[in-house]
């Protein structure tokens, strides 16, 4: 007997935030699976799908949102579920990768984090992991299986020329280590010219710059600071004072995950960013309410990218030869 069945994609999403799995199921002509899920008087999590998933494509949304150790384990239990339901095929999608930050030890008796997440999501049954702009790019190799690595890149940049031109831009990369990730940006912004910033982190306190300094001419210029993460909004903020401090004409932030922990939302109401300009990865972009902050929607990239995975095509074709 020979059976041959049509591969059956479908979208689950965890609480941490919904919004954004809606808008990628809508993207894609879908809905969202129907889950029940609530937690135990002890706070452990329970959940279940209200449909059959035998032979699926599962995609499950999880963006890693404070609190983010609640929605980690939010995910897992549901490719968990997934895997003990037959499910086909398991791809976490996580568009912000939580304790991606913990990717090396900096001193002794440190935790390598970001490579323990990946060992939690080989465990409970994750084939894939779709994510988007890791703090760093060896995470790519903590997972052993397909990891599909999406920019956000082309939506800022897009977004950046149409609002401020190429004429006069300088990109500004927030330290010395994402010079590689500044000079794409650069291509992309009509070959700008290029400055960093020198800053010193103290290693025995997180979150805390000690000083910094303008690499570049960046006089009388539209400055594009970048980075991948706006937490508390202390560096970003002190680059931002150290530009316009060396004759900067104006500023402009652009970051991918705004993650927003206080105090950042007051540090950049208050800071000399003309704009700030973040997507949508995670709930916190969408809540604030800052006159200069832009959200932009990651979602038709993300649903592209499913699409892509779901019918075997290439993911790195959509960022046009830059994955």
């Amino acid at each position: 007997m020979k059976k041959t069945t049509e591969k059956n994609l479908m979208i689950f999403s965890g609480r941490g935030y919904p919004a954004l799995a809606e808008e990628v199921a809508k993207h894609l002509g879908t809905q969202l699976v129907p889950t029940s899920a609530y937690e135990f008087a002890n706070s452990e999590l329970y959940v279940r799908f209200e449909e059959s998933v035998r032979g699926c494509d599962a995609f499950v949304f999880q963006s890693h949102a404070a609190p983010v150790n609640k929605w980690v384990m939010e995910q897992l239990i549901m490719i968990d579920a997934l895997k003990r339901a037959s499910a086909k095929r398991i791809t976490a999608v996580m568009p912000y990768y939580g304790y991606s930050r913990q990717d090396k030890k900096h001193r002794g008796r440190e935790p390598i984090s970001a490579r323990l997440m990946a060992s939690m999501y080989q465990a409970a049954g994750a084939d894939r992991i779709i994510t988007v702009d890791l703090h760093a790019d060896q995470l790519q190799g903590f997972f052993d299986g397909p990891m599909d690595h999406l920019m956000a890149m082309p939506v800022l940049t897009d977004y950046v020329r149409e609002r401020y031109g190429t004429e006069g831009l300088t990109v500004v990369s927030p330290d010395a280590g994402r010079i590689k990730v500044a000079e794409r940006w650069s291509a992309r912004l009509g070959d700008a010219p290029l400055a960093f910033i020198h800053k010193t982190r103290r290693t025995d306190r997180p979150n805390e710059v000690v000083a910094n300094r303008v690499v570049g001419d960046v006089r009388g210029r539209t400055c594009v600071l970048t980075d991948d993460i706006i937490d508390t909004g202390g560096t970003i903020v002190k680059a931002a004072e150290a530009l316009m401090a060396d004759g900067a004409a104006a500023v402009v932030i652009a970051a991918t995950h705004a993650i927003l922990s206080d105090p950042a939302v007051d540090r950049l109401k208050n800071s000399p960013a003309v704009e700030v300009i973040v997507t949508n990865t995670l709930p916190s972009a969408t809540d604030c309410e800052i006159d200069k902050f832009t959200t932009l929607t990651i979602a038709p990239l993300l649903g592209e990218a499913i699409r892509a995975v779901f019918e075997d095509g290439s993911v790195t074709s959509l960022f046009n030869g830059l994955g």
